[in-house]
Order: C-alpha cells, then sequence, then structure tokens
C-alpha cells in the first residue's frame, strides 16, 4: 500500500496538544536540548535513545531525558510514543524515521504504529526520499529543521534555550496529515522557535545558501592558516576571528550535510567561483583600465547582498549608529558598560566584543540608533568610559 492511501490508524492522536510520551533518537547537541527545553516546558514523560550508551546516559544525567535502555523489556515493547523526534545525522535520518513509522510486526523493533515522526536533520530532500522509499507510512512523518547550533557538539553542549527565537523549518508533502503537521508545529512553537514552512527542495537550496555554502568558505580561509607563523596570527584582527568561527564546527558531520546538499551547494559554488576568477583576473593587472571601478562593483554588490539580510526582530535593515568603547578586562567592566548605557535610556540594537590582543583591554562595538549616538557618546565620556566613533 503506498504511504498516500494508507488509513488513519486508531491510535493516531487528532490533537496537536503535546500530551503523551515523546521519544529522542539521537543524544547528541540538537536531541539533549530538545529533551531539554521539553523539560523546561513542564513535560517530563520524554525519553532519550543512543546508539553510543555513554551519550544516552549523560543525555539524562544533564535531565534532557530518561534513559531509553534503563526500559525493562516489556516496558519497551509496550512504549507507545505520541512523538518521535530523530535526532540523528543526515545520512541515516531517513532511515531511523522510516522505522519509526513501520506499522507491522512485533514491538518495539518495528517502530511506533501511532506516532507522528520528525526529524531534525539539517537536509530534508534525500530524509523524505528514504522514508517514501521505504514503505513506511510516511504520512505520519514530518521533516523540520531547527536552524540552531553552536560549533560544539555532543549532549554536554545542550542547552534547553538553544532554540528561543530561532527560525523552525517545518517541510509537509504531499501525503502528510494535517495533524502531525500541527503537533510538530506545536513543539517548536513551546520550544521558543519561529516556524516557518517551506517544500523539502525549497528548504535545502536555501540552507546550501544562508548555512552550508558559509560552512565552506569558513573552513577554506581557516585551512590557509595551517603554516601562518604563530606571530602573525597574534596580529589577527575580530575580523578574521569572524570569518573562521564556524570552521570549528564538526567535520564528521559536516562531511555528511555536504553529501546530502552536493547539488544545491555546488550550484551557488559555481557562482562564487565565478565572482573569484573575476577578482583574481582583476588583481593580477589592477592598474589596467576599468580594475578599480570592477573591484568597486564587486565590493558594492557585497554591501548590497548584507543589506538585504533583515535587522534586529526580523525588521527591515537599519542603518545604525556605532560606537567603540574600551573595556578593561576585570570582571563587571562589561556589565556595567551596559547598565550604564541603560541608565542613560539608551537602546543597543548591536553589540560585539573584540579583544586586544597582548593587552587586558577589549573593544565594545555598539550599535544605536543614530539620533541618540551624539548624546550617548558625550554622556558616556562625562562617566569616564573611552570612546571612539
Amino acid at each position: 500500500m503506498s504511504p498516500s492511501t494508507t488509513s488513519l490508524p486508531p491510535e493516531l492522536p487528532m490533537s496537536p496538544t503535546l500530551n503523551g510520551p515523546v521519544l529522542i533518537i539521537g543524544s547528541g547537541l540538537l536531541g539533549a536540548s530538545i529533551g531539554l527545553g521539553l523539560h523546561a516546558a513542564g513535560y517530563e514523560d520524554v525519553y532519550v535513545q543512543d546508539i553510543s550508551p555513554t551519550a544516552e546516559a549523560v543525555a539524562q544525567d544533564i535531565g534532557a531525558g530518561t534513559s531509553f535502555s534503563s526500559l525493562t523489556e516489556d516496558q519497551r515493547a509496550r512504549f507507545e510514543p505520541q512523538l518521535v523526534v530523530v535526532a540523528a545525522p543526515p545520512d541515516v535520518a531517513g532511515t531511523v524515521c522510516a522505522q519509526a513509522l513501520r506499522t507491522y510486526g512485533p514491538r518495539p523493533e518495528t517502530g511506533y504504529p501511532g506516532a507522528t515522526v520528525t526529524d531534525v536533520a539539517s537536509v530534508k530532500v534525500r530524509p523524505l526520499a528514504d522514508v517514501l522509499a521505504s514503505g513506511a507510512d510516511a504520512s505520519r512523518y514530518v521533516g523540520s529543521h531547527p536552524m540552531a547550533g553552536r560549533e560544539k557538539s555532543g549532549p554536554v553542549a545542550a542547552r534547553g534555550e538553544l532554540f528561543q527565537a530561532r527560525p523552525w523549518i517545518i517541510c509537509e508533502h504531499d501525503s502528510v496529515r494535517p495533524e502531525c503537521v500541527r503537533l510538530v508545529r506545536s513543539v517548536a512553537v513551546e520550544l521558543g522557535a519561529i516556524v516557518t514552512a517551506l517544500s523539502v527542495q525549497e528548504h535545502d537550496h536555501t540552507v546550501a545558501l544562508i548555512s552550508h555554502v558559509p560552512q565552506a568558505m569558513s573552513s577554506l580561509l581557516a585551512s590557509r592558516l595551517q603554516d601562518t607563523p604563530l606571530y602573525a596570527l597574534s596580529l589577527a584582527g575580530q575580523g578574521l576571528r569572524d570569518t573562521v568561527r564556524i570552521a570549528a564546527s564538526d567535520p564528521t558531520l559536516w562531511v555528511q550535510i555536504f553529501a546530502a546538499n552536493s547539488e544545491p551547494i555546488v550550484q551557488t559554488l559555481y557562482g562564487v567561483r565565478d565572482d573569484l576568477n573575476r577578482l583574481i583576473s582583476t588583481l593580477e593587472n589592477p592598474a589596467a583600465s576599468g580594475a578599480r571601478l570592477d573591484l568597486a562593483q564587486l565590493m558594492s554588490e557585497g554591501n548590497a547582498g548584507v543589506a538585504r539580510i533583515p535587522g534586529k526582530h526580523g525588521t527591515a535593515p537599519a542603518a545604525f549608529a556605532t560606537m567603540t568603547v574600551l573595556v578593561d578586562d576585570t570582571p563587571g567592566t562589561l556589565a556595567r558598560l551596559l547598565a550604564e548605557i541603560g541608565e542613560l535610556g539608551a537602546n543597543i540594537e548591536d553589540l560585539r566584543l573584540e579583544h586586544s590582543t597582548g593587552a587586558p583591554v577589549g573593544m565594545a562595538e555598539i550599535s544605536v540608533n543614530p539620533s541618540i549616538l551624539e548624546s550617548l557618546v558625550r554622556d558616556l565620556s562625562a562617566r569616564g568610559w573611552r570612546v571612539v566613533k
């Protein structure tokens, strides 16, 4: 029977409210963070399962859920989750979802026939294809992707607030049941996320540009640092640190992501390659007629791209004024600066902290509404802060 014609099993909850057990398969950063977030929201009936007994035990120790392995064989056989969250790597996420969806055979090896199943892998075309090809009940499968993470991995890096105010993409497909979509959506909202709906194709093309290619570019640049003398690296400013920050991410995970989403990534990289070749050609003869204009156009195109990124609260980009305040590297100094800015009635639109190499001082780059910049600089200076515009 095809997934599109599978009948509704009586066990399937019709309400979008989460009121039954949750099983999280995979207790890494995302899986453990979901467990912590659900517990913080008041859900106690959460279980974590992992191929690594150690990772599963750590997830239980930090409060992400009850270790599934701690249940007796009889308890596991009778276990009926309302929701299964598959937090497995992209190359196996679809297979694990299919196993959880299967509605035939003895339990628990063959799945949970009454559960909505979602995965949180960072690619969506391949998991859906794997589920559809498996013959499992795909109508209960909802692909989703919380756009949140850290450079660190594993349950010890998990945070219950990881998803607060972060996008969570839900990808419906032709045979999915609306009540399953509503359930996954309600859980994402409960965890503090902002839900967005995309098709699996739209998702993979979008994340290729906004997430996967930036990782590739960061890693490529960081690889140039391997043989750079340490005295040169000691001169690095915040620009280099910002650009290579995500190059510290887990290589094993990104190998899987790049392989699973290779086509959209390659299409974007073709464009990057064209621009890079254009830049190289221009710099090979920077004194040539039109070379400086071409360089200016490349920079302007970058300016235009940055200007399209939504600003604070997801609104249209705003032109903020920026000032830099020198902050001594002593406990409480930055907190005192922020408190005094609040006392002066100023709202901080953005904040970036840069450390000065070899000196016990940092530079707090603060963005504010242009209309208050002059008065804020004057008032902070009067209070003894070292401010530059």
